[in-house]
């Protein structure tokens, strides 16, 4: 561990697996305390969950702990953060990495499909910040970074059946621009990464797999570990406030 952020406090939501699995351990690397949460029903001693993160931290001789977290649920954000601030004496970083990516047509969705994916993609997130914000400031300031994604930030929906989703990392975008005003008195520095072809969605064809590698100027899919540098690189910065960088390898030039 490098330990630049030893003595630090983070609270990863939607860390279970995947890129918030590697975001975590980046932070307990670098020495930071870290809380891994996710929904209840990812919970047991499996591959993928949380307890599993945590007990890949602690193994290489990090500090882990797993939260079940509803992050849809003020009661269950709100009892997470607790958790946390009772294990570890507080919290310096929150990390919403929580979403879901539903794609369905506009003439077969129903309301409970917008539900479904506002709350969980942007709400949550607010939720999560309300919760975590109050301890921050009792600490003297602290660091949120929210998700996006890179067709927000660009304000270019491309693709249909993802209208809920759009929507949601572009609200994402406005969120983190709000707080970071809200929110810079008590030096709380908010900002949003906006993730391009990073790693392929389960189901992806090899063709689809080549045609994204072509759209992409850099040729090339990112990887998890670009995700977690600028998470890294955006806690590093006293400056950076109310920002979203597009982490996309160019695609959005292209």
């Amino acid at each position: 561990m490098s330990g630049s952020l030893t003595g630090k406090v983070a609270f990863v939501a939607g860390a279970s697996r995947g890129i918030g699995a590697t975001v975590a351990a980046a932070l307990a690397r670098e020495g930071a305390a870290v809380a891994v949460a996710a929904r209840s029903e990812q919970e047991g001693k499996v591959p993928g969950t949380i307890h599993a993160v945590a007990d890949r931290i602690t193994s290489a001789g990090g500090r882990a702990l797993a939260v079940s977290c509803d992050v849809t649920s003020e009661e269950s954000v709100e009892a997470a953060v607790a958790a946390t601030v009772s294990e570890f004496g507080g919290i310096d970083i929150l990390i919403n990495m929580a979403s879901v990516y539903l794609r369905k047509p506009f003439d077969e969705m129903r309301a409970e499909d917008w539900d479904a994916v506002i709350n969980v993609d942007l709400r949550a997130a607010f939720l999560c910040a309300m919760a975590a914000a109050p301890h921050m400031r009792r600490r003297g300031g602290g660091r949120i970074v929210n998700f996006s994604d890179w067709l927000s930030k660009s304000g270019r929906p491309r693709y249909r059946g993802f209208l809920p989703y759009y929507v949601a990392k572009a609200g994402v975008i406005a969120l983190t621009e709000a707080l970071a005003l809200e929110l810079a008195p008590d030096n709380v520095l908010v900002n949003a990464i906006a993730p391009g072809p990073i790693v392929a969605p389960p189901g992806t064809t090899d063709d689809e797999l080549k045609a994204v590698e072509r759209a992409t100027p850099l040729g090339r899919w990112g990887g998890e570990r670009e995700i977690a540098k600028t998470v890294l690189a955006l806690l590093d910065s006293d400056f950076i406030t109310g920002e979203t960088i597009r982490v996309d390898g160019g695609r959005h030039v292209n």
